[in-house]
């Protein structure tokens, strides 16, 4: 499985989500290949995802996709990151 977590600019809050949503997948057991992005760079980076991972205000950016956009609220709720991907990978 291969998860994309995308910001604006691709360096501090992608890196962010990046890590936790690997430490979500290690709770709930899932391994996936998780990468970070800014939004510019969504459709090569995210080409054959299966999940993005972004902010609110960053869905409207992203364009077509055939991946599961997970709207992230909080890139520091642990808590919120693993139910959301639990959900996302069924």
């Amino acid at each position: 499985m291969k998860i994309v977590a995308i910001c604006g600019a691709g360096i501090g809050t992608s890196a962010i989500l990046k890590l936790n949503a690997e430490r979500a997948l290690e709770r709930i057991g899932v391994e996936a290949q998780v990468s970070a992005t800014d939004v510019a760079s969504v459709g090569v980076a995210a080409s054959d995802a299966q999940v993005i991972l972004t902010s609110p205000e960053l869905v409207k950016h992203i364009g077509a996709t055939n991946a599961d956009i997970v709207v992230i609220d909080n890139y520091f709720d642990l808590d919120e990151i693993t139910t959301k991907l639990e959900i996302a990978v069924g």
